[in-house]
């Protein structure tokens, strides 16, 4: 007796429930929830953190997009800014507001090249920021660089001598206002000139205690130089006082 089978009756996969969009009030309340967080931070907020304050059924990415769109042709816009998103001022209204904002103070030309340098090149050693620039760099320089958080270690070279390799961080990128590494102007744009500014107000600065010593031995010299001059000037003002009378011998004593 021949077994007969039945064929497997094929089973049917349902079909994907497209996610609903979020009600106007929803999406509302996550527009003010992300803009108060993002006001509120102290450095660029991270999708992922953005994410846990949230209403559900509304992500970071869709409410970003929405507040950037919000905040479009105003003087504050979103931007994002090493995985992460941020206020900033309007790049085209950056002339204006260094009339009445005080600018800060920039890092010196030589760690300003060997940021650069890092940047392009990491990672990369100080023999290597050195052979680049023509020039060797100050022990004060790269450590005013790692005080101010704009680069950091990443492992060391295996050759003689194990030396550091150096690169930027993620605080370089929002000084800089840049979204990730690749946003950084291409060489060729560089040479040619067509290179887009970079934001000058976000520029990092350098603290006062961190000045240059070849700065800091200029105004200690000019200092004393001033100081020596005063003393000249006070001495030279004061009028000559009489001379005063030779102490009277024996001799005149016995005369009189």
């Amino acid at each position: 007796m021949e077994e007969q089978t039945e064929a497997a009756a094929p089973v049917e996969t349902p079909a994907p429930v497209a996610p609903t969009a979020p009600d106007e009030a929803t999406m509302a309340l996550a527009l003010r929830i992300a803009e108060a967080v993002i006001f509120a931070a102290d450095r660029p907020v991270s999708p992922q953190t953005l994410g846990t304050v949230l209403p559900e059924g509304v992500s970071a990415t869709m409410a970003c997009a929405a507040l950037a769109e919000t905040y479009q042709g105003r003087g504050v816009v979103l931007t994002e800014i090493g995985g992460g998103y941020a206020f900033r001022t309007a790049a085209d209204l950056a002339p204006r507001l260094t009339k009445v904002v005080e600018s800060p103070r920039r890092l010196p030309r030589a760690a300003m090249e060997a940021l650069a340098i890092i940047a392009y090149h990491q990672p990369c050693t100080r023999g290597d920021v050195e052979e680049i620039r023509g020039a060797t760099l100050a022990q004060t320089t790269l450590e005013s660089l790692l005080e101010l958080g704009l680069v950091a270690p990443r492992g060391r070279r295996e050759v003689p001598g194990r030396p550091t390799l150096w690169g930027t961080t993620p605080k370089f990128l929002e000084q800089f206002s840049l979204k990730s590494l690749a946003d950084l102007p291409r060489k060729e744009e560089l040479v040619t000139g067509d290179a887009p500014p970079l934001p000058g107000l976000n520029a990092p600065i350098i603290p006062e205690e961190a000045e240059a010593p070849e700065a800091a031995a200029g105004t200690e010299a000019g200092t004393e130089a001033e100081a020596e001059a005063e003393i000249e000037a006070e001495a030279e003002a004061q009028p000559e006082a009489a001379p005063e009378p030779a102490p009277e011998t024996a001799e005149e004593a016995s005369q009189r």
